[in-house]
Parts: structure tokens; sequence; C-alpha cells
């Protein structure tokens, strides 16, 4: 499941998911705020990820229509795998350390069993970090 995606309505293109109509709204007002605040953009993958992971997430983000300005979180929760995944222009504002932050902070509130929460928590920290653009 992409988180992101919309319709010609407006509305996310999720039909079945680990989250409900509030979290989808909630996630989808995180991305908007990064995307507005920082002038990048924010996606989010939930799903499971091809094995070797970081690889697939690269591929996944490399998808994305300027990946060069675009932030990756990629999650899958059944393998309990977290990747971030970043343009070579997020890069020189977003460095590594600053992800790894966001990653430690969205661990957590998954491992409580708060997945949407977590990266909602975690959109916003890279927003922060990466700035206005």
């Amino acid at each position: 499941m992409t988180v992101g995606e919309h319709t010609p309505t407006g509305q996310p293109d999720v039909l079945d998911g680990p989250f409900n109509t509030r979290q989808l709204l909630r996630l989808d007002e995180a991305m908007r705020l990064a995307d507005s605040s920082t002038g990048l953009t924010f996606s989010i993958y939930v799903g499971d990820l091809e094995e070797p992971v970081r690889e697939r997430a690269e591929k996944l983000h490399g998808q994305l229509a300027d990946p060069d300005r675009s932030i990756l979180v990629a999650v899958s929760p059944n393998q309990r795998v977290l990747e971030i995944v970043t343009g070579a222009a997020v890069r020189r504002r977003l460095p590594d350390r600053d992800c790894k932050l966001a990653a430690l902070s969205m661990a957590a509130a998954f491992g409580g069993g708060d997945l949407a929460g977590g990266l909602v928590s975690g959109l916003a920290q890279l927003a922060s970090h990466a700035g206005k653009g």
C-alpha cells in the first residue's frame, strides 16, 4: 500500500490496509505539511519489501515523480523493517544522522503499536530537520 497517491477526486487511493480513515487523513495532512514547509516531496510506502529490502526501497524511491527532491519512508510491519530513502538534493539538507534519529522515534512508536502516529511524528521530524527550501 502506498499512502500519498491520490485519485482524481483528491482522496487517497487505498482500498484495504492497516489504517482507518482518520489515520489516513492524519497521514495525508502530515505529508502535505511536510511537502509545503520544505518544498520537498514526502511519500510513504507500507507493505512487504522484497529482499534485499534496502534495494527494493531504493527502487520504489526511483519510481517517484522527482526522486532527486523526494523522501520515501518505507515500512514493512510484517518484516519489522523501516527504510528512509532520500534523493541527492534532499541529502544536502537532510543528513543520514537526522534520518536515523527520525527512524528511531518511528520505531519506538511502531513497537508500541502506533504505526500511523509513528509515521506522522517521523514526517514532522524529517521536515523539521530538512528546513525550508
